[in-house]
């Protein structure tokens, strides 16, 4: 069993620090994150200023670099998705973006303008749907991944564990991963969808449950991105598992997709449909290679089809 995350939260603000603190039941740890100096550390609830200004939250998504300085990312809305195995999924529907410093005084007029651009650029980002998160569950991987696994890897954190094709905010945890006494404060965040059911064939009901994994190596919108990149990782890389759990058993088919992998691109024009560009240049077969013997690596033997 998988070291959970902290699922009950609280938000302390003051001038100097941010304290997240943990409301599970038992806990008493306190994340301090330090303003000015950008410090990480494990506090107690007693260090908690009372004069915070508290909220709520649900999660914490990580922190970025912006022109103004660094900024805390936080869940502050989800909605239950469904249950399965004993465990509660969920989807984040709103963001926070909190900014380390307390004015803009130290910016001129042009870096004031570049960091609204960038802020602008990642609320984008944080309002696309479907980002997907469990406190107690690893949504990373597959239930054969899960099964294979050994008891060390079953002890280790939700953070550790993960899947990082599939971690959505992995590069903003980076703070956080570096530290694993504070790694229950780390939430791996799934983007891609996940549905739940009841179903009933013949009188006999089961749950049926589907989960859409997108990577996060070379995602983006058709046509920008096609092909494969030196690493073999394929544009647009989704990973879907169907579960069906029928008194007490459980069964898993996987699929992938992926652009075609070798080295290709189709930028937009005035044309209905570009005509695709094959790279003159590139290793074709040494990208190729790399994809697929990944591919064959984690999934096993492939069935190739061509859509």
């Amino acid at each position: 069993m998988a070291t959970a995350a902290y699922e009950q939260l609280k938000l302390h603000i003051t001038p100097e620090k941010f304290y997240v603190e943990a409301c599970d039941d038992g806990a008493d740890d306190v994340l301090t994150i330090d303003r000015v100096s950008t410090e990480v550390t494990l506090a107690v609830k007693k260090d908690v200023p009372p004069s915070a200004v508290t909220r709520p939250i649900f999660g914490i998504l990580g922190t970025i670099h912006l022109v103004a300085g660094n900024y805390l990312i936080v869940i502050t809305k989800k909605i239950k998705v469904g249950e399965f195995f004993s465990h509660v999924i969920w989807k984040a529907t709103d963001f926070d973006v909190l900014s380390y410093k307390k004015t803009m005084l130290h910016l001129t007029d042009i870096q004031l303008q570049d960091n609204k651009t960038f802020l602008a650029m990642l609320n984008h980002v944080l309002n696309v749907d479907g980002f997907y998160f469990s406190t107690t569950y690893d949504l990373t991987h597959t239930l054969q991944r899960l099964s294979n696994t050994s008891p060390e890897f079953q002890e280790m954190s939700l953070l550790e564990r993960a899947d990082q094709r599939f971690v959505w905010n992995g590069h903003l945890l980076r703070e956080l991963s570096a530290q694993p006494e504070v790694h229950r404060f780390a939430l791996p965040v799934l983007h891609g969808f996940i549905t739940m059911h009841s179903c009933s064939i013949n009188g006999k009901y089961f749950d049926w449950i589907l989960i859409s994994r997108r990577s996060c190596f070379r995602a983006g919108v058709r046509y920008y991105v096609r092909g494969i990149d030196s690493e073999g990782h394929a544009a647009n890389f989704v990973e879907t598992e169907q579960i069906v759990h029928y008194n007490g058993s459980k069964a898993s088919f996987v699929q992938t997709r992926g652009s075609i992998p070798v080295f290709w691109s189709q930028r937009p024009n005035l044309k209905y449909k570009p005509l695709p560009q094959i790279s003159k240049v590139a290793n074709h077969m040494d990208g190729f290679q790399r994809h697929f013997d990944s591919q064959v690596i984690i999934y096993g033997k492939q069935v190739i089809i061509n859509l």
